[in-house]
């Protein structure tokens, strides 16, 4: 290791026998199958905020921020030099990491957190150059120490990402062209404090969201996909009342129409900026703030001659704000203050969330304590406002072989943090106990095995009432030889189970004496081809009921070079005999006996040239179809179903449903410079809907390809341009060895 004033730089010559290693070409932050050097920096050495740097011998690059709350976070990003090189005996690297990629103050005579690690991806072996104990506490409390970093100040960190993307659609005959320009920003404000800022956002590179059919009674979400709200966003994830998908998302307006009127609800609001400050002191203080803004949508309101009436605001100009503080103490432990603001122009709702959150490590890090106190206030403007209340207890043992836990959830049926935060229910007052053995050291056979078990009692808080109970254990183990993995689990819900919530009324809807049992097996990817296969069959044991339900997934893979990886994954999931709501007729909820059958097929292909040329294929259809027998049936009060003498042709719309989904996604990406990148994307969407639940898969994949297809390019360039590296230019470093 040696240093100068732009960044420390570390070689290695890594000895092994060339045979046996593994060098998997991957994108960037992808581990895939190939051996890795790691080094982890801490500049505050405070055992918790970590800075991880991953070099694969693929030459591939890997980056991630951790601390015990929220684990590694591989969504941050910084821009660093590394090269690799293969050798008789193994292989060498060298690595160069500014400054600019952490964060620190200046100080005469600094001493940094330190560790190295080492894999073996062949027998899954790492190292660690000083020694940490897996059973006990969290990685970075056994960092070495670094010294001799004398001198070096703090860097202007002033990185823009200037970009400009070019996009081309057609759909059902029409259409459009666009070109756009923007950059992002990032500002290191102080040595510790971070501005990141997309002053002209641009999402259009964002994938497809993995479209299902939703029959429950939950609102259907997805995972983040754009970058802005990917990275560096640990301090604003403290007490889960932010789900960054609900900035931009689709308008939550509702309109008063008259009688054969209707509009189009658009499926996104325009995010006109958003910027987040965030960062900790050496005293272990982080302040984060996010901001964010959305631009007023209208919508138009037609007749039943599709003519125009009208024109109504159904989003109004938002703002979205985010403030969260959280102080670090003991080296394992942390207490939260986080608020969520949403506020609406004119009329609309606004909303207000905080929670204050504990995760107290005693110093021998044997238990862990974890509490939080939530309160949400919704203000309906004209209407009313509602204050809710939520909470969360976790105590649990996290040392040794044997560990177990136990944890309690609360919230009244006013809890709603869903402007800005995510929470699929509220009214719940649930108790949980957990107990697991694990192994640390291989057995004869066993490279390693985990069993756990729980056990759960749900209540709803209003009225106090019984709502679920159910058990169940899991089985996890790792061949030694072969490093195969494969595992059980069983679950079971003995008794009456009350569901409150499938009848959209609040009324139970009860079932008994629901099992399910499944496994699975996952060969070592380490071999050219490997294979996934789980399963699962569940059944319920109640009169008058005839439900049986299997499922199956196999997924093949194949690499047929250090380059090229193909992976075919199949789901298919057939529930008999399922019961559930159907319609409602006069506000009364109908259920009824349907078939569900649904089967997914994805493929994904990746073949990437070199650490810098990546093309990748992305395919996925879904077909799920919901037959009803015919029979209808009204809740009763006491949560049992009546039969009635309704047919199809009583109701309003046919229940039976065939959903049927096709995305494409092509991708190509050039790093041309550190940083830099130019990236065109090609996509390609199907979708149908219908009630024809008794077509096969054939006859619905021919009305899938009879519908309009989007067809979406675009086209992506952006430069990477840091200020401190054009003062570096003007000038003379000098460098001096360091001692660890």
């Amino acid at each position: 290791m040696t240093y100068d004033d732009q960044a420390i730089y570390i070689s290695a010559y890594l000895y092994d026998d060339p045979d046996k290693m593994l060098k998997q070409l991957t994108a960037r932050d992808d581990f895939g199958q190939s051996d890795f050097f790691l080094v982890i920096l801490n500049p505050n050495n405070d055992g918790q905020n970590d800075t991880l740097f991953f070099v694969f011998s693929s030459g591939t690059q890997a980056d991630a921020v951790a601390n015990p709350t929220f684990g590694e976070d591989f969504g941050w990003n910084a821009v660093w030099d590394s090269a690799v090189k293969m050798q008789d005996d193994g292989w060498t690297l060298e690595m160069k990491i500014p400054y600019r990629t952490l964060r620190f103050e200046k100080q005469d005579e600094p001493t940094w957190g330190i560790q190295f690690h080492r894999e073996f991806r062949y027998n899954r072996a790492r190292y660690t150059w000083n020694p940490l104990d897996p059973t006990q506490g969290n990685p970075g409390l056994y960092h070495g120490e670094l010294k001799g970093l004398n001198n070096i100040e703090p860097p202007l960190r002033l990185n823009l990402y200037p970009f400009t993307t070019g996009i081309a659609s057609t759909f059902d005959g029409e259409s459009e062209t666009d070109i756009r320009f923007g950059m992002d920003l990032k500002y290191g404000i102080t040595e510790n404090f971070t501005l990141d800022a997309t002053l002209i956002p641009d999402f259009s590179q964002v994938g497809f969201d993995n479209l299902e059919l939703n029959l429950g009674p939950f609102e259907q979400t997805f995972r983040e996909q754009r970058q802005f709200f990917t990275e560096g966003v640990d301090l604003f994830s403290k007490g889960g009342l932010f789900f960054s998908r609900r900035i931009g998302s689709a308008p939550v307006g509702q309109l008063d129409l008259n009688e054969g009127e209707r509009f189009n609800r658009p499926s996104t609001t325009k995010v006109l900026n958003a910027i987040k400050v965030s960062g900790r002191t050496p005293n272990g203080l982080g302040i984060g703030v996010l901001n964010a803004i959305t631009e007023k949508t209208s919508v138009a309101i037609v007749d039943e001659d599709n003519d125009v009436v009208r024109n109504e605001v159904i989003e109004p100009f938002t703002n979205y704000n985010i403030i969260s503080i959280d102080q670090q103490y003991n080296g394992n432990s942390s207490i939260s203050l986080i608020n969520t603001n949403v506020l609406r122009e004119g009329s609309f709702r606004d909303a207000n969330a905080t929670a204050v959150v504990s995760n107290f490590q005693n110093k021998r890090n044997t238990y862990r304590i974890d509490t939080e106190l939530r309160m949400s206030h919704v203000n309906f403007q004209n209407q009313s406002a509602e204050t809710g209340f939520s909470s969360f207890l976790f105590v649990g043992k996290t040392h040794g072989n044997f560990r177990y836990s136990f944890d309690h959830r609360f919230a009244d049926t006013k809890y709603n943090i869903n402007d800005l935060g995510l929470n699929l229910r509220n009214n719940r007052n649930d108790f949980g106990a957990d107990a697991s053995y694990e192994i640390f050291e291989p057995t004869e056979k066993l490279n390693t095995y985990r069993i756990n078990t729980f056990v759960n009692y749900r209540r709803i808080n209003d009225p106090n009432r019984f709502a679920r109970f159910n058990f169940g254990a899991n089985y996890f183990a790792v061949l030694k030889k072969s490093l195969d993995a494969f595992g059980f689990n069983f679950r079971m819900s003995p008794g009456k189970q009350y569901d409150f919530f499938e009848s959209r009324d609040g009324r139970p809807f009860i079932f008994e004496n629901f099992a399910r049992v499944g496994g699975f097996y996952s060969s070592n990817y380490n071999r050219k081809f490997a294979f996934d296969v789980n399963f699962g069959i569940a059944d319920i044991f109640e009169d008058g009921r005839d439900f049986f339900s299997y499922e199956f997934e196999i997924s093949p893979r194949y690499r047929f070079n250090d380059s090229f990886l193909l992976i075919y994954n199949l789901n298919y999931d057939n529930s008999l005999g399922q019961r559930g709501y159907a319609t409602e007729i006069l506000d009364n909820p109908i259920f009824g006996d349907r078939n569900r059958l649904r089967i997914t097929n994805t493929i994904r292909a990746d073949y990437t040239f070199n650490p810098f040329h990546a093309l990748s294929l992305n395919f996925r259809h879904y077909w799920d179809t919901v037959a009803y027998d015919g029979r209808f049936f009204t809740l009763k009060d006491n949560g049992r179903l009546e039969l009635t003498n309704l047919t199809r042709e009583n109701l309003s719309n046919d229940p039976d449903i065939n959903f049927s989904t096709w995305n494409i996604d092509l991708s190509y990406s050039w790093q041309f410079a550190p940083g830099s990148f130019l990236t065109a994307l090609y996509r390609n969407q199907l979708f149908n809907i219908n009630d024809n639940a008794m077509d096969g898969f054939g006859d619905s994949l021919d009305n899938l390809f009879m519908q309009p297809a989007l067809h979406n390019f675009s086209l992506r360039l952006q430069y990477f341009i840091d200020f401190n590296g054009i003062k570096s230019v003007f000038k003379k470093n000098k460098q001096v060895p360091l001692q660890g």
